[in-house]
């Protein structure tokens, strides 16, 4: 018969690794989206020439390591003497590394919108500002819908990497008692079934948010 020394209270501490997981995750992907929102519908309206530096600044974020940028991030925030704790450094660098991905996402869905359709727009009168809050805007939220979940959902997953600055999220809290209780296959497979749990819904309602606002329905 199976048995296993893991308590109700070890699983409350993976309850609250899972907890600094989701903060960690809703910080991230809110900033990174916002940022990404922004710097694309400046990289669509600047053009790439004119949006070159900052574009140059977005790919060393999607190009270099997430590990890497942690790490040096830390150790730089510690050289400048910033005083920022685990969680704000994590936090700062993950947002900025959706915000490189989003980024893109928002630009591509905007050059999806066909330009003859803007051209109408323009043609009846709106203004610059209508045309991408009644026109883009909402024909560039469905294309883009599918690759945001996946990125929300990726900034999750890596978000068990802020572990190298010490914050006890959900995989860090898993380490713990596996080394304490040495029954690592059913510590994993709980933990693995945490981070179901946690990714499920967002799958799910991007699933019927993408079926309702299917232009086939």
């Amino acid at each position: 018969m199976f048995e296993t020394a893991l308590t109700l209270n070890d699983l409350i501490f993976l309850a609250k690794g899972a907890g600094m997981t989701l903060a960690v995750t809703g910080v991230a992907v809110t900033a990174g989206t916002l940022l990404g929102i922004l710097f694309g519908v400046l990289r669509f309206q600047l053009g790439p020439i004119w949006f070159a530096p900052m574009t140059f600044l977005l790919d060393i974020f999607r190009s270099v390591p997430l590990l890497i940028q942690l790490v040096l991030a830390n150790a730089f925030q510690s050289i400048a003497k910033l005083g920022w704790p685990p969680f704000t450094t994590s936090c700062v660098v993950l947002s900025l590394y959706a915000a490189a991905y989003c980024t893109e996402i928002v630009r591509g869905a905007m050059e999806a919108v066909p330009f003859t359709t803007r051209r109408a727009a323009r043609s009846l009168g709106m203004t610059w500002g209508q045309d991408l809050r009644y026109i883009v805007a909402p024909l560039a939220t469905r294309v883009a819908l599918p690759s945001w979940i996946g990125l929300t959902l990726g900034v999750m997953k890596d978000s068990a990497l802020v572990l190298w600055l010490g914050l006890i999220e959900l995989l860090r809290a898993s380490q713990i008692l596996v080394t304490r209780l040495q029954e690592p296959l059913f510590i994993l497979m709980i933990c693995g079934l945490i981070y179901f749990l946690l990714s499920f819904p967002v799958a799910r309602l991007g699933a019927y948010l993408e079926r309702r606002w299917s232009p086939h329905d």
